[in-house]
């Protein structure tokens, strides 16, 4: 019989390697305690390494204000169109809605669960036949599985619009050999807490250009002109990164190979012992594409048998989470215009996200399995 405990068994959890304090602790032993500094530069330089590609990446506040500042340098202003993924969390289409601009939300398709390319070419065919040409595409590798980069990129050099790649949930991920968070004219990567590596709260834009890079930490630092006093031609924000929490991360990069395998190794558990249980599903990778597995996510026959899995982990104090709830079915997104074809509503009705984080222990994982099991 299953005990129930109270010690909570989180969905994705922070993960120290033990360096990060070096790090912290330099910053306060030179007075950076700052939005600049050794640390900021450090983590900046640790990112382009890992991501490689000629990249170039400006440490922030969040992930979001990455999103934010990259539809903005890739021209979005206000009454523009900008087509985003539906199937995502808020965070991917919020800053639309913050420059002014109008979302049109694209469906997904089952093989990445990520944008539909079929489905985005008619909402830019749509767009165009307005006489509205879309300013820019906001792609997602959703729980870190890669989107269609190909035939994304295809499109998008087709009818010329530049794509922001959400890669929040995908470092550590690749590509055919190559770094998600390297493909868009822009990419958005987060250290949120539950994310692969965190900061606590941060996140960074990534261009392969420098200029970008230069215009974010521009832009992130209230836009201030060279000038000895305060000047101001443009609206900038405060969106810089401190070197307390960059110090953070620069211990985090130590680690973030051994994260990726540990989420990969939670993912191999579940399909090893979740796999024979009647109407459980898996995302399996598509060929040539590699994912960190950043959360494991099992689909069910209905909303129901979702629901009976979810509420039983709860009752053992376990976290588990419905995949998200896609953006045209948000009521703050209501009215917006939407190219759908039924599979983000399908996947949110019927999935689940289990435990992911890479400290969990094995007896933690057996518990969750054994839990899952019982129910029949």
């Amino acid at each position: 019989m299953i005990e129930i405990k109270n010690d909570k068994i989180w969905l994705s959890s922070p993960h120290m390697g033990g360096e990060e304090q070096k790090f912290v602790n330099k910053a306060f032993e030179e007075n950076w305690i700052a939005p600049l500094g050794p640390n900021v530069n450090g983590f900046e330089s640790d990112i382009e390494s890992y991501l490689q590609e000629t990249t170039h990446a400006a440490v922030l506040s969040s992930g979001t204000a990455a999103l934010h500042l990259g539809l903005q340098l890739v021209g979005v202003t206000r009454g523009d169109t900008v087509l985003c993924q539906s199937f995502t969390f808020a965070a991917s289409a919020n800053p639309i809605a913050y420059l002014g601009a109008q979302p049109v939300f694209v469906d997904s398709e089952r093989q990445t669960w990520n944008i539909c390319p079929e489905q985005l070419e008619k909402a830019i065919k749509a767009s165009l036949n307005k006489g509205i040409k879309p300013k820019a595409i906001i792609a997602v590798h959703l729980y870190g599985m890669p989107y269609k980069v190909a035939e994304v990129q295809k499109i998008a050099e087709k009818y010329d619009i530049p794509v922001v790649e959400d890669s929040a949930e995908a470092l550590g991920s690749s590509y055919q050999g190559v770094a998600c968070g390297t493909f868009g004219d822009v990419a958005a990567l987060s250290f949120n807490g539950n994310k692969i590596i965190t900061t606590s709260g941060g996140g960074a834009l990534v261009s392969k250009k420098a200029s970008i890079k230069k215009k974010t930490i521009f832009l992130a630092s209230q836009a201030r002109d060279e000038a000895p006093h305060y000047q101001h031609s443009e609206i900038g924000y405060n969106y810089r990164m401190s070197n307390v929490t960059a110090g953070i991360g620069r211990g985090q990069m130590m680690v973030l190979d051994e994260r990726v395998k540990a989420r990969r190794e939670n993912y191999k558990y579940y399909v090893e012992h979740l796999s024979d249980i009647r109407d459980i599903t898996f995302l399996d990778e598509p060929e040539n594409v590699y994912s960190n597995r950043w959360l494991s996510c099992i689909l069910t026959e209905s909303y129901e048998r979702r629901e009976e899995i979810r509420k039983k982990l709860e009752a053992y104090n376990i976290e588990s989470r419905p995949l998200w709830k896609p953006m045209h079915l948000q009521p703050v997104f209501k009215n917006c215009p939407t190219f759908t074809n039924g599979v983000s509503e399908e996947l949110f009705e019927k999935g689940l996200c289990l435990p992911s984080g890479s400290n969990l222990k094995s007896e933690q994982l057996e518990k969750v399995v054994e839990l899952i099991k019982s129910i029949g």
